[in-house]
């Protein structure tokens, strides 16, 4: 099996785990969480890093300094991972969908302006599959109707605008290290900013609320958000090796954009200018394909041995936010939208063996 993604764990985690395991340093306290939140300011260009247990809990943290709740609005993509939504519904508040461009899977900034209310709060764009949005335009939406914009970079560590990071791209920023990720610690998760007052507030609200200056007094109501010493651990040994993971990383795709370029039909999707996209996962749209043929398609790769994966279906089409309205750009995207595998332990072989395969099922299945 040519699986979708896999873990690179080639530095020094085993070592560092062994010291955590050895030291009896393995919960909530450990010089790897402070050496792993330093190390990580540099990859997302921030002062600040607030390790959490995983990525959902790092959008629902972020909302919760930000002081979200009821009746407040958040604008978020509904092409995205359900989580995006998911946090603001944790804090009562109501996530509000916008659609995207199907040229770039990402938020599309003239929709969000559309669905702009007295009562919107945050707009969260997401770099989807480690393409950046567009960070310009939204943050002049925001800008204009006095928004706080928070993004979600769960799939896009290290990727830039104009040479900055994402994760330092508006007020706070939310980062997953879950195993599929560029940077991973197994589950965990990040906020990121340059607000000293908020960074302080992330700190408090993920440790129960409790009084950094007075042990086991809580003058708010917190929750228990907080990263193990083994998963930073792990993070470190990551960061560690961070250009070379994004050099190989790059290297598949750029060979997978040039034998996708040679296939009729598919779509890649485009990076705006002065973004660098980081290849988190290579995913396309297969023009004019319907959901039941991309899943064709992917039950066809499987039987090759080779791992693929939907888009993620847009929010409005499934249960919790189904509300009735059309989403075009987004249910294009949905579609026909593949993610193909994308690691770093990938060979180029394993690149071409995919993209002949896409290349014969694409074309039987068109007849």
């Amino acid at each position: 099996m040519i699986a979708i993604a896999f873990p690179d764990l080639n530095g020094h985690e085993r070592q560092y785990v062994d010291e955590c395991v050895t030291s009896t340093w393995i919960s909530s306290s450990g010089r790897f969480l402070a050496d792993f939140e330093a190390a990580f300011a540099q990859v997302a260009g921030t002062r600040h890093v607030v390790l959490t247990n995983n990525g959902t809990t790092a959008l629902h943290l972020a909302l919760a300094a930000l002081g979200i709740g009821p009746g407040d609005e958040v604008i978020v993509p509904t092409l995205t991972y359900i989580a995006t939504a998911n946090a603001v519904r944790y804090c009562g508040a109501t996530p509000v969908l916008a659609d995207s461009d199907p040229r770039t899977y990402n938020l599309d900034p003239v929709d969000v302006e559309r669905r702009v209310t007295a009562r919107t709060r945050v707009i969260i764009p997401v770099h989807l599959y480690g393409n950046p949005a567009d960070m310009v335009a939204i943050n002049e939406v925001a800008t204009r109707h006095g928004l706080t914009v928070l993004e979600d970079a769960a799939e896009a560590h290290g990727a830039t605008v104009d040479g900055r990071r994402v994760g330092s791209l508006s007020r706070l920023a939310a980062f997953s290290f879950f195993g599929n990720k560029i940077v991973t610690t197994g589950e965990g998760g990040a906020v990121t900013t340059d607000d000293d007052e908020l960074a302080a507030q992330l700190r408090l609200l993920r440790g129960q609320g409790m009084d950094p200056a007075r042990r086991y007094w809580f003058p708010q109501v917190g929750f228990n958000y907080r990263m193990t010493n083994i998963a930073a651990a792990i993070g470190l040994a990551q960061v560690e090796r961070i250009d070379e993971i994004l050099r190989r990383r790059r290297e598949i795709g750029q060979l997978y954009g040039e034998l996708l370029g040679e296939l009729p039909g598919v779509v890649q999707p485009e990076v705006l200018p002065g973004h660098r996209r980081v290849d988190w996962l290579q995913t396309v749209r297969i023009a004019g394909f319907t959901t039941e043929q991309r899943n064709e398609l992917i039950d066809r790769m499987a039987h090759d041995g080779i791992e693929t994966r939907p888009v993620f279906y847009p929010l409005h089409v499934m249960p919790p936010y189904a509300d009735g309205a059309s989403y075009p750009g987004a249910e294009l995207v949905g579609a026909e939208g593949i993610s193909l595998p994308t690691h770093t332990l990938l060979s180029d072989d394993d690149v071409r063996t995919v993209c002949q395969a896409l290349a014969r099922h694409t074309a039987d299945l068109r007849g």
